[in-house]
């Protein structure tokens, strides 16, 4: 039932000032134009028994069949061929798309290796320094255990030369003790050869001189006796000497094996340093390619955010479009419509 105070005629006169205007006379506009009174349950059943009694035209002439044909053939081909393009630049950016969130996660992963390979250098190299330094308190305490058995070597080859002094003056008075020895001997059996030789000559006095060379002969005896133990000592104090040297030679030995496991640290400190260069050219290496990598993924953020502005682009224009396609529709329809 119709609201007591709109009429028909007022509906009438607004629907005709509406479409006077080029506009859709809907029922939001014809309540609009009609100072916003009267409700739309109201303004909708006198629009549509006015639209009745035009026969179910609109107030303005209908345009003509072929008019109407071609419009509606334009309109959808525009509207297939928006949806086609449309649907390309969709496919083509959805594609775009998956292949950067692919490259990028490419790229993610083996910069994560990448980062990981770098620990563990790092981590290597710092158990190599570790090492390192250990070696260095090794061959420092090595250093000054060989100074200190420098010292003594030299220390001992000093008392080896002369304990050798000794022994060569201990030789040289054994030798003129020996020649001393054989010269009396030899003195003697020629002092008993010309006694013997003159002994039929000289009995009496011999026998005189006999008791007389006896105690003499006693006294060299004692000297004898004397020069032999001296001999006997000087060859015991030999027998010292060559032992002592001996072990003076032991004690060298020993020193030279030391300072052969001295060269041999010394080496293995030298084959560590180069091995910790060449780690340090590797880690080089290994901070040139994470650069590398993460100025590849800065490019590809990039031109993802490229992307997504050329994306917002063909979405305002189409966005556009349909606006437009909307517009076309609704002057056609309303067009189509008889007065």
């Amino acid at each position: 039932m119709a609201r007591t105070g709109l009429y028909k005629s007022e509906v009438k006169k607004a629907r005709d000032a509406l479409v006077g205007q080029g506009k859709h006379p809907s029922v939001d506009a014809v309540r609009i134009e009609l100072g916003n009174t009267g409700s739309k349950t109201t303004i909708h059943k006198y629009l549509k028994e006015l639209e009745e009694e035009d026969g179910g035209q609109s107030p303005k002439a209908p345009l003509s069949d072929a008019l109407q044909d071609l419009v509606a053939r334009l309109a959808a081909q525009l509207q297939e061929e928006a949806d086609g393009k449309i649907s390309a630049i969709r496919s083509e950016a959805s594609e775009m798309g998956r292949q950067q969130a692919a490259i990028i996660l490419g790229l993610r992963q083996e910069n994560a290796t990448l980062e990981a390979g770098l620990q563990q250098v790092q981590t290597a190299l710092a158990s190599e320094k570790a090492v390192h330094k250990e070696t260095e308190a090794l061959l420092l305490q090595a250093s000054v255990a060989r100074q200190g058995l420098d010292l003594q070597v030299n220390a001992l080859k000093e008392r080896l030369e002369e304990n050798e002094r000794h022994r060569q003056s201990l030789e040289e008075k054994h030798k003129h003790a020996r020649e001393s020895l054989e010269h009396y001997r030899a003195s003697t059996k020629e002092q008993r050869d010309q006694d013997i030789r003159r002994h039929e000559q000289q009995v009496q006095v011999l026998q005189a001189e006999m008791r007389q060379l006896q105690q003499s002969l006693i006294l060299k005896q004692e000297e004898v006796t004397r020069l032999n133990q001296e001999g006997v000592r000087l060859v015991s104090e030999l027998s010292h000497v060559q032992q002592a040297l001996y072990e003076q030679q032991t004690r060298g030995r020993h020193a030279e094996q030391k300072l052969e496991q001295l060269h041999a640290v010394e080496q293995r400190n030298e084959l560590l340093e180069a091995q910790i260069d060449e780690k340090d050219a590797k880690l080089g290496e290994v901070q040139a390619q994470v650069a590398n990598l993460r100025q590849q993924i800065a490019v590809a953020t990039e031109q993802q955010h490229q992307r997504q502005m050329e994306l917002a682009t063909l979405q305002a224009k189409l966005d556009t479009h349909v606006a437009l396609s909307s517009e076309l529709r609704f002057y056609l329809d309303r067009e189509a419509k008889p007065t």
